[in-house]
């Protein structure tokens, strides 16, 4: 298979082995559908979304075999890590990958057209004829690829995503969230391939500026075949096909015994020091957002 202009290159130096084990797969011995669908849903079960380096204030860049390293480790990340290291994963193992740049909307920026905020890694993978939608760096969605293709609609567990053309970009496409999960609303994005380099300063932003919301509050989260769990600042969420259930997490130590139990998030490479001053930031946070609530009733 020729692979198309733009797709991912392989990277051999990368931890694969590594990434392998945490996702509990062995390599295929064809690059085919099955272990795509295989890694994918191991990966949204197995890898949390979350951007606890940036709560601890830990640089990191969109290097994708650092990432790589990083969930060798034991540890997740955001967009940029997640799909930089699948694609590299993928291509690494001889599938034919593609990056595109890409922007998570909400209600108030939904129907907004020809601009192109860039906020997201997309992933597209050219597997048995078909073009396949991979994304495992939007925290709650999708639990298994999409084929990209316009009226694709698939229902996974509780939830149903779609996909329609984008009128932003002539080969756009506009990926539609479940409203029942209530975190973003639609993510769209261009056709063009680029490379991991077009996301180093929408990274910096994204992890550095005081108006991000990655800045503002911790998050992880970890999709399974029914639903998901979240925790955002000191609330953890279950969302699935019962609605969604919510508890207010009070102490540190319940707080990183849940990262642990319910995300895998061990945190062995953060002392006590650091734990400290991490659960000061997340309460610091949780208590402006509660009295933000209370000033918008």
């Amino acid at each position: 298979m020729t692979p198309r202009s733009g797709a991912v290159r392989p990277d051999p130096t990368a931890d694969i082995d590594g990434y392998l084990a945490r996702l509990g797969l062995e390599r295929p011995a064809l690059p085919d559908l099955a272990w795509l669908f295989a890694a994918h849903r191991a990966h949204m079960e197995r890898i949390p979304y979350e951007n606890l380096e940036i709560q601890l204030e830990r640089a990191t860049s969109v290097d994708p075999a650092e990432a790589i390293a990083r969930i060798a480790r034991g540890r997740g990340g955001y967009c940029f890590h997640m799909n930089g290291a699948l694609g590299t994963l993928l291509a690494t193992l001889g599938y034919d990958v593609t990056r595109h740049l890409g922007e998570v909307r909400g209600a108030e920026r939904d129907q907004a057209s020809t601009d192109l905020t860039i906020n997201h890694q997309v992933l597209t993978v050219l597997c048995e004829g078909e073009t396949w939608f991979v994304d495992c760096g939007l925290g709650d969605a999708p639990y298994e690829p999409m084929v990209l293709r316009a009226g694709t609609v698939a229902t996974q567990g509780a939830f149903t995503y779609g996909f329609e053309p984008w009128a932003g970009r002539p080969g756009g496409w506009r990926f539609v969230h479940d409203p029942n999960q209530e975190s973003f609303v639609s993510m769209v994005f261009a056709p063009e391939p680029v490379g991991v380099a077009a996301f180093a300063a929408a990274h910096h932003r994204l992890s550095t500026s005081p108006d991000s919301n990655f800045v503002r509050a911790a998050v992880a989260s970890r999709r399974d075949a029914r639903g998901t769990d979240i925790v955002r600042g000191r609330v953890l969420y279950r969302v699935d096909g019962d609605g969604v259930t919510k508890q207010t997490i009070d102490t540190p130590d319940s707080w990183y015994e849940l990262l642990a139990d319910v995300f895998g998030l061990h945190l062995s490479d953060v002392d006590a020091a650091e734990r400290a001053v991490l659960w000061k930031r997340v309460s610091a946070a949780h208590e402006e957002w509660l009295a933000e609530r209370a000033a918008a009733r």
